[in-house]
């Protein structure tokens, strides 16, 4: 087994220790592409890891600057002591992914120092692009794409996936001290932060919930029409993972204003399965079933 090998397995641990949706979809790649995904996966890990594990903003702040110095000079064709960031080394080298969306990525961890909340949806959507979209534009290279409309069609996804995730993960993000939840859509829909803190949830709350479910599922419309704009390979991945998000925000829908003090979790067996549907039913014909 080659030093190589043994980053990419390093990967492959931390996939596997982080019980992550994405898990089943990336593992339905060949070989390679499989390995240089799950590099990607890893490296956010680690970033995300930096700023939610740390002691205090400033200690994140440090331990950030020094992974992207890091992250920079692994890309750079420097020596790196850290096996997940050879690993994404190779896969950048070998897939051609652009350095930007690295960059991006991390731009995007870094503004969970500097912004606890945000006031419109289009400031939301430009922190879903640099933490989500960016992934996506990553993935596609490593997957294999036919045509530049996916990178587009990847920033749709990013943020119809970054959308579901928050709307998640609401009481986890509050316990953090953030609020993701656009202030204009709080004051469109008469409700306040300070309710949300206080977990007093009137009926204005179905109806905030309601308005970012309908955003997200505007972005899964469009994002869908990346189907055809993949490779064989990564068809395959991208419908087992549409499929699953999908399932999340369905089973964020069903939990009405239940989102704002509980995290949605659905089973996993349910996970799996809407993987399946979406792999043999891809995004278009999937959603117009659940449209009957």
């Amino acid at each position: 087994m080659t030093t190589l090998d043994r980053d990419h397995l390093a990967c492959a641990a931390v996939l596997r220790s982080a019980g992550s949706s994405f898990a089943l979809p990336i593992r339905l790649l060949p070989g390679v592409k499989r390995r240089g995904t799950t590099a990607l996966y890893a490296f956010c890990r680690l970033a995300d890891d930096i700023v939610d594990e740390a002691v205090d903003s400033e200690e994140a702040r440090r331990g950030l600057d020094r992974f992207a110095a890091a992250v920079a000079a692994a890309l750079e064709g420097g020596w790196s002591d850290e096996p997940i960031l050879r690993a994404l080394a190779d896969t950048v080298r070998r897939f051609a992914v652009p350095r930007q969306a690295i960059d991006d990525i991390l731009d995007g961890v870094r503004m969970d120092l500097v912004r606890h909340s945000y006031d419109t949806a289009a400031e939301l959507d430009d922190y879903c692009r640099k933490v989500a979209s960016a992934v996506g534009v990553a993935a596609v290279h490593v997957w294999g794409f036919l045509a530049p409309a996916a990178i587009e069609c990847s920033d749709d996804c990013g943020i119809a996936f970054q959308y579901t995730n928050i709307l998640r993960d609401i009481p986890e993000d509050l316990h953090r001290g953030r609020i993701y939840l656009p202030a204009e859509d709080l004051v469109a829909c008469g409700c306040t932060a300070e309710e949300l803190r206080a977990g007093v949830f009137h009926d204005g709350f179905d109806g905030l919930a309601q308005r970012l479910i309908a955003r997200a599922e505007e972005r899964f419309a469009r994002a869908a029409a990346l189907d055809r704009l993949l490779t064989t390979d990564g068809r395959v991945a991208f419908r087992a993972m549409f499929g699953v998000y999908r399932s999340l925000l369905r089973a964020v829908r069903a939990a009405g204003r239940g989102i704002f003090s509980r995290r949605v979790k659905p089973a996993r067996p349910l996970l799996l399965a809407a993987a399946a549907r979406g792999l043999l039913l891809g995004p278009g014909r999937s959603r117009r079933t659940r449209g009957r």
